[in-house]
């Protein structure tokens, strides 16, 4: 497999994060269709991983609890709703709990943390539950995405991470909780390699 992606680590205070323009993306066309459908396979694995998709959800606003230590998913506890805001600002706000800091080693079974403000995901992203179809046809949905082409999906990922946010986060969550799948600079890179083979689905 061609790959001309070249991944520069910045050491931050979570010891997860990239630096900004950290890549030298691949040609768009450089990459087999192949190849693009396998990245977006791990990409899936990580993006419906509890990591990110506890906080991907509909438009009820109520973030999820899932993954190992929980057994059956079920709503996070305490009745909590984000509400339309996402922040929680209609009821009890997120931050109330989830505090802002770069310091994301919290204990066991206290609320986990990161270096900008908690917030659900906007509701155009909601992944909790969705196939490997959904997923895809939304990402590459400049509608859905935050009108973002395949570069700016990558900018987005490198931007959050540079301000310790949840991408950063899924990497380095704390509390004993099971980290999103591979590594940070591996999940930019599928995504650049998934763009740069024409963004292709599952279905394609």
């Amino acid at each position: 497999m061609q790959k001309s992606v070249v991944i520069l680590a910045a050491v931050s205070i979570a010891g997860a994060a990239l630096a900004e323009g950290a890549l030298t993306l691949p040609e768009e066309g450089s990459i087999s269709r192949a190849d693009g459908k396998a990245a977006f396979e791990r990409i899936y694995e990580v993006v419906t991983h509890p990591r990110c998709a506890n906080c991907h959800v509909g438009e009820d606003n109520i973030p999820m609890w899932s993954g190992p230590s929980y057994g059956e998913a079920r709503p996070h506890g305490m009745h909590i709703n984000a509400g339309e805001s996402r922040i929680g600002a209609e009821f009890l706000p997120c931050q109330t709990c989830h505090v802002t800091s770069d310091d994301f080693d919290t204990a066991p079974h206290a609320a986990p943390r990161f270096g900008i403000a908690w917030q659900l995901a906007p509701v155009e992203f909601e992944w909790f539950g969705k196939s490997r179809t959904e997923i895809c046809a939304q990402l590459k949905d400049p509608e859905r995405n935050g009108g973002r082409d395949w570069r700016g999906l990558v900018e987005h990922l490198e931007h959050d991470a540079s301000l310790n946010g949840p991408v950063a986060w899924g990497w380095s969550p704390g509390g004993d909780r099971d980290p999103a799948p591979r590594t940070l600079e591996e999940h930019v890179e599928d995504m650049a390699l998934w763009g740069a083979a024409g963004q292709p689905c599952p279905t394609d």
